[in-house]
């Protein structure tokens, strides 16, 4: 676990952080008493959480490798990163292909500190503090002008952080703003949480919201994340969109399967024409 003599700057370790949450679901160290409390509470409503941390971390590993494999895709942006664990992005696409880049960027100041001592002896692979709607920011930045060229197709991820952003900042108009800048063939990969129930979306959300002090969005519906690419113009590619651990479960050994499904981790990729 991180001391907190060590922290960067400026953390609160009283507040819960959705990385180092994740990060604690996902048996990592990085996480703080706050956040393993905060997730303790969550268990208690939503007691599939952890499974879905687990498919979805599982549900990445895959669409990397299948984007390196498939689509050539040799550069990445994976927009709120989180916390390094193992088989992150840069370590799959990189056994596809060596010279993959990949910038991760992240909010969370831990994020940056432990994946850039992680990453200091790799120039292919650059950590980026930012937060993830300012795109102008993100690709204007010293990492993402060195590492990915914009001319060639890109792998733009947006796996399970749409849900932090508020109705108010439009995700929609968010991953508008990414696909604009990106070559054809490029490919998005995007999900978030999601539940049917008006009743799980609003207790979760006012919970989550309430726990990180606004550092949250909303649990949204199918239909929402479906508008994402509709609304964009991205071309869905097989199998479509679904709950994540049914994307080509074959490509990578299944984590636990989900138990109860109070809301689910939804999305897939789309190809940008």
């Amino acid at each position: 676990m991180t001391a907190e003599n060590q922290l960067p700057y400026g953390v609160d370790v009283r507040t819960p952080s959705v990385a180092r949450m994740y990060d604690h679901l996902l048996d990592g160290k990085d996480n703080f008493s706050a956040d393993r409390a905060a997730c303790d509470h969550l268990l208690q409503q939503v007691p599939s959480m952890k499974d879905l941390a687990l498919n979805n971390r599982a549900f990445l590993q895959r669409v990397v490798r299948t984007l390196a494999r498939e689509y050539g895709i040799r550069q990445f942006i994976d927009h709120g990163s989180g916390l390094p664990t193992q088989d992150n992005v840069h370590q799959i696409a990189q056994r596809v292909d060596g010279a993959s880049r990949v910038v991760y960027v992240d909010s969370d100041p831990i994020v940056r500190s432990v994946g850039g001592a992680l990453l200091e002896t790799d120039d292919r692979t650059a950590v980026l503090q930012a937060d993830m709607r300012d795109t102008q920011e993100i690709f204007d930045s010293e990492p993402v002008r060195r590492l990915i060229d914009f001319r060639e197709p890109v792998g733009a991820l947006f796996v399970s952080v749409l849900h932090c952003i508020p109705d108010a900042d439009r995700p929609v108009d968010l991953i508008r703003r990414v696909r604009s800048r990106l070559a054809s063939g490029s490919v998005m990969v995007i999900c978030q949480l999601v539940s049917e129930s008006e009743q799980v979306r609003d207790e979760v959300s006012a919970f989550m919201d309430r726990e990180t002090r606004g550092h949250w969005g909303r649990v949204r519906t199918r239909a929402d994340v479906e508008s994402y690419f509709e609304d964009n113009g991205l071309s869905v590619v097989e199998p479509g969109l679904v709950e994540v651990s049914r994307w080509r479960p074959a490509d990578v050994p299944a984590a636990p399967p989900q138990q109860s499904f109070e809301w689910e981790e939804f999305g897939g990729a789309g190809l940008v024409p």
